[in-house]
């Protein structure tokens, strides 16, 4: 393979327009060396770049730079390569080559903003270049893998390919676990024709329960994801214990009672803790106080013993045992100790055979910590690969927030349509083809970005559209009694009409009147003497409009008809005027008789975002930015056709929009409808 030119990549190129301070000779000598030996890092094959950061990893041995005691043009033009090498890059931040890792986490560290700053600035140039594209081409098949970049240098795949999918049973799954599942069933079983496991990380007694765990099974299922085998974190309880005790023997884990307080602190700050030289005997013995579950032992914690001051402070003595006496859902009182998931994830996943653990990017910075922990207690390697987040716009994402509004009655509950968990969205119409079409569109990409609802409810939309019967509603308020002249039966009466005017869905029947029902909002745009289109009938001139009068401020004549509700029309029918000469088509009902339609009663729910924000910050406090009002109904009668209505279904009233059945019509109390979102609004 030619070399190529590393000064051509476009984080490279952003790199180098910072301003470094003068280089030394040395410095200057050193850039031209490592341009060369970069490029031999460009390959997508880690057998070819495993020598040369081989070789890397050596050189950094006692070094900080690679060249001298501050950054320089050769760590940005290495960094740079490897951050642009997926291959590379997932590799180096295994943890496998120490020295490696170390330092490419210290250049993107807080030591160097404009690292980080260089690499947001090329994903946004690149995601602005890749909208440009897409808007320019709609001939590609939607949700098709020719839209996405499924080959992301996954090692060792030959030998076959286990993932897992471990959410933890305290909430519903959300649109974020969602993705989390559908990737790793896609590469698991569609791209390596795999093995998928479904592990309940059940580790923390004080959130979880049996219902959450029930429903992730369910909507699982509804999204098509088919686990291989079913575990529980739980199930290894004792095997988890057993290396915990290892690790406080071998001396790579220690007791400590901190404060949690200033614990965290002393991480923040890099400082070691006061218990950190504690012996082992020590430590097993304060671990049996955990273990007991006694007043003493739910002082004390357990920390791995890596790094007090490592510039990924996800390396800094994390916790990995923690007492809690709470019962467990399933375990009942056996233990009193519960493992953290950065301690329990790496081990289970070596133990049940996961190859590949793949999961957000959030958890980058512990990946060096779960090759740690593999490393530590030799168990059998397992590769990470990270995939960006599903973010959304005005969406709650934290299951901490989620839980919060749901127990102080924000909400109806987790299914609540305005909550962006997978029963959620389902009840206020999305379609599992196309929640599946559009995470897998998203593809494994590391880009983090905040995505618009507006895009995953257009890719619903064409999947609603085809099957979506077209009725006809009216909003009650003010509703305007039409008289309808010319009308040539002597009575009203229906004919079979389609449901829709593209696809065969079968008939409905539409009933014709001398009267007829309008909303107010369509009546105070007419005008004495226009003609408009009655839609699904025909041609209308209207004749006469009349207002309604306050017999207390009957006296107030000059007031403008424009100001007053429309109280009745009178039209004469034109049925052989030109319906595409028309400017206004108005969508009507005939009104009940003895020998005619009965109304439906409906109410026609929309919603807003729970939140205020685009996207909350950490220091935001979740209160200040709850919208006021996020529900809002109207009151309409709908034609006799939506009585057949059953719960789930999909249909959409002329010139309102598409809705989902929560609740069918029974006499007595009227059918509830929730509006869903096109893409247009978004919400």
């Amino acid at each position: 393979m030619a070399p190529v030119n590393v000064d051509e990549q476009p984080i490279v190129q952003a790199l180098l327009k910072h301003d470094l301070p003068a280089q030394t000779p040395a410095q200057q000598k050193a850039e031209q060396e490592w341009r060369e030996r970069a490029s031999k890092l460009t390959e997508l094959n880690i057998k070819a770049v495993e020598g040369p950061l081989a070789e890397l990893d050596a050189h950094l041995t006692l070094r900080s730079y690679i060249s001298g005691y501050t950054i320089s043009r050769a760590d940005l033009i290495v960094w740079g390569t490897l951050r642009s090498n997926r291959v590379a890059a997932s590799f180096t931040k295994t943890g496998a080559r120490v020295n490696l890792s170390r330092w490419y986490s210290f250049i993107e560290s807080d030591a160097h903003p404009f690292v980080t700053q260089a690499v947001t600035d090329t994903h946004n140039a690149k995601n602005a270049e890749t909208k440009k594209a897409a808007a320019a081409s709609t001939d590609k098949k939607a949700g098709g893998d020719d839209q996405v970049n499924f080959d992301i240098g996954l090692e060792d795949t030959s030998a076959g390919v286990v993932t897992r999918f471990p959410p933890e049973p305290s909430g519903y799954l959300h649109i974020g676990h969602a993705k989390a599942a559908l990737l790793n069933d896609y590469f698991a079983h569609k791209k390596y024709k795999g093995t998928l496991l479904l592990r309940f990380d059940d580790t923390n007694p004080l959130k979880e329960k049996q219902e959450f765990e029930d429903s992730i099974v369910e909507d699982l299922a509804l999204m098509g994801v088919t686990p291989d085998k079913t575990t529980h974190t739980s199930d290894y309880f004792q095997e988890l214990y057993e290396y915990c005790v290892q690790m406080l023997k071998e001396g790579t884990a220690y007791a400590d009672d901190t404060a949690q307080e200033k614990m965290r602190q002393e991480r923040m700050d890099g400082i070691a803790s006061a218990r950190r030289e504690m012996t082992p005997e020590d430590s097993l013995a304060r671990f049996e106080e955990m273990k007991a579950g006694t007043e003493e032992g739910k002082k004390w914690f357990i920390r791995a013993k890596i790094s007090a001051d490592n510039p990924n402070k996800a390396m800094r003595d994390p916790v990995i045992y923690r007492c809690s006496p709470q019962p467990h859902h399933r375990t009942g009182d056996t233990w009193k100790i519960y493992p953290t998931y950065d301690f329990c994830c790496p081990i289970v996943d070596s133990l049940e055979g996961v190859t590949h653990a793949l999961r957000t990017t959030e958890y980058l910075d512990r990946d060096a910590q779960y090759q740690w922990m593999l490393k530590a207690l030799r168990l059998r390697n397992v590769y990470n690969w990270d995939f960006a987040r599903l973010n959304m716009i005005r969406t709650l994402m934290s299951k901490r927030k989620l839980t919060k509004i749901v127990d102080e009655g924000k909400v109806w509950g987790w299914d609540d349509p305005r909550m962006p968990t997978v029963r959620g969205i389902r009840r206020r119409g999305m379609t599992i083809p196309a929640l599946q079409e559009f995470i897998l569109k998203q593809g494994p990409s590391r880009n983090v970005v905040n995505l618009d609802w507006t895009t995953i409810w257009a890719t619903n939309k064409k999947y609603i559209d085809p099957t979506a019967s077209r009725y006809t509603a009216i909003a009650k308020r003010d509703m305007v009694t039409v008289h309808v002249t010319g009308f040539a039966h002597p009575a009203p009466y229906a004919e079979d009409r389609p449901k829709h005017a593209k696809y065969d869905l079968g008939n409905k029947k539409v009933w014709f009147s001398d009267t007829i029902v309008i909303e107010q909002v369509d009546a105070a745009e007419l005008a004495e003497g226009e003609e408009i289109t009655l839609m699904n009938w025909g041609n209308a001139i209207v004749r006469s409009i009349s207002h309604s009068i306050n017999p207390v401020k009957a006296i107030a004549a000059a007031v403008q008809d424009a100001q007053r509700p429309v109280a009745s029309v009178n039209v004469d029918l034109n049925l052989q005027g030109d319906v595409k000469t028309t400017k206004k088509k108005i969508h009507w009902l005939a009104t009940p008789d003895n020998n005619g339609q009965e109304l439906i009663p409906v109410e026609c729910v929309d919603f807003d975002y729970l939140i205020t924000k685009d996207k909350l910050e950490d220091d935001d406090k979740l209160e200040d930015f709850l919208t006021a009002q996020t529900e809002f109904r109207t009151d309409c009668v709908a034609d006799c056709n939506v009585a057949s209505l059953r719960e789930g279904d999909i249909m959409q009233f002329d010139r309102k929009g598409y809705f989902r059945v929560d609740r069918p019509f029974l006499h007595g109390q009227p059918a509830v409808l929730f509006q869903i979102p096109t893409g247009k609004g978004g919400k």
